[in-house]
């Protein structure tokens, strides 16, 4: 597949436009692969005798599966460049969600949930190793930049909102009225697969990019310079995903009906896409953990309050300050690398913390859903959610930047 390089002399709105581009496959990966399925869940748990901790457990083999494909992606990239792989992951996603439709049976429903958790991780991390090379061609605004691809995530939860409560309201009187709605946004993806072409290959940098990975001239990545980033963003991955998978089966018991979830759900995904202006200056600013901790803080507040009251002007709150909060703090881990380690070493710093990352989501939803099947259900485990957010910005906060002879920067 021939690239067509990115010019050193692109204008800040063709930076702008590739950025926005790009954000389609965190769309894809995270937006709609992913959070789609807390919609889906009352629906499916309703219809299939699902206990909380097998529904958890559907969202878990999805975070395993994004573990595995985190794994695997370095030397897929060795071996295919970053194009390649951008653009088989996205198309296999948009595969294993419309499978999903054909199955009712738990077990061949986890297969797919995980195998579409592989693949969305070759989307999400290839794609953020494109927008720290774009964000490269404009220091001033890196920042921005990268919020734009992150934010991306909230245009898929958007479309996700728009259209799974409408397929599920059409679909009543068929079988399964949820397997239409895992079609409808296979059928997204593919869209936003396409939309995905022209960044894959303005941004291509197989040299680059594959090089980073390659064993004799990547940079050592060491754990224990990021150990507590590192801590603090497994911690975000146990308590985020919890609110994610459960807070729509939250208002659903609390009485919340179609247009409220969708109103909820929709301002969720909108203050996600805004995200990447208001908190531009603060991945900027910091350089340490600092970023990481305080948006952390934040997330748990938004985390609780749906576990402390169903009065809608506060649940709306909660679902606009969490969307405000949750993809600036994958952005912020983007930018402590970029602050911290030379070009060279983006790569293997970016699957470092996206290990991470996975393995807090693995622990996660089936954690929150074995509460939540106990007393005090749901508001019980988005409680434990919001403690373990809590604990990752206390970590976070002792993170330091490292010293600049250490990494080669100036």
């Amino acid at each position: 597949m021939s690239s067509l390089p990115l010019s050193p002399k692109a204008s800040a709105s063709q930076l702008v436009w590739l950025a926005l581009a790009l954000s389609m496959g965190a769309a894809l990966s995270l937006g709609v692969t992913r959070f789609a399925y807390g919609l889906l869940l009352p629906s499916m748990r309703a219809d299939l005798g699902w206990s909380y901790t097998l529904a958890g457990a559907m969202n878990t083999v999805n975070a395993l599966g994004y573990l595995l494909g985190a794994l695997a992606t370095p030397g897929l990239l060795r071996r295919f460049g970053p194009t390649r792989l951008l653009l088989a992951g996205a198309l296999l996603a948009s595969l294993f969600m419309g499978l999903s439709g054909f199955f009712s049976a738990a077990a061949p429903l986890m297969v797919q949930r995980l195998l579409a958790g592989v693949a969305s991780a070759f989307v999400f991390i290839t794609g953020g190793l494109l927008a720290a090379r774009l964000a490269a061609q404009a220091p001033a605004r890196a920042g921005f930049l990268l919020g734009l691809y992150y934010g991306g995530t909230g245009f898929g939860i958007v479309l996700s909102a728009l259209l799974v409560p409408v397929v599920l309201e059409a679909a009543q009187a068929v079988s399964h009225p949820w397997a239409w709605a895992w079609w409808a946004l296979s059928l997204a993806c593919v869209v936003a697969t396409g939309l995905l072409v022209w960044p894959a290959l303005a941004l291509d940098d197989r040299a680059g990019v594959g090089a980073a990975f390659a064993p004799a001239n990547r940079l050592r990545f060491d754990w224990r310079d990021f150990s507590f980033a590192l801590a603090g963003y497994a911690l975000f991955g146990v308590g985020y995903i919890g609110y994610m998978t459960f807070v729509i089966a939250l208002l659903r018991e609390q009485g919340a009906g179609v247009g409220e979830v969708t109103q909820f759900y929709a301002l969720l995904g909108a203050a996600v896409i805004l995200s990447s202006r208001v908190w531009a200056r603060l991945l900027d600013r910091f350089h340490g953990g600092q970023a990481l901790s305080i948006l952390s803080a934040l997330l748990g507040l938004a985390t609780l309050l749906p576990a402390l009251t169903a009065a809608w002007p506060l649940v709306l709150v909660s679902g606009v300050l969490f969307g405000g909060v949750f993809l600036s703090i994958v952005a912020s881990t983007t930018a402590l690398v970029r602050h911290n380690l030379p070009q060279s070493g983006w790569a293997a710093g970016i699957s470092a913390f996206t290990v991470a990352f996975a393995a807090g989501q693995i622990i996660g939803p089936v954690v929150v859903g074995w509460i939540a099947d106990g007393p005090g259900g749901l508001g019980r485990g988005l409680g434990i959610s919001a403690l373990a957010l809590w604990l990752g910005a206390l970590l976070a906060w002792r993170q330091r930047p490292l010293a600049a002879s250490a990494t080669g920067l100036t």
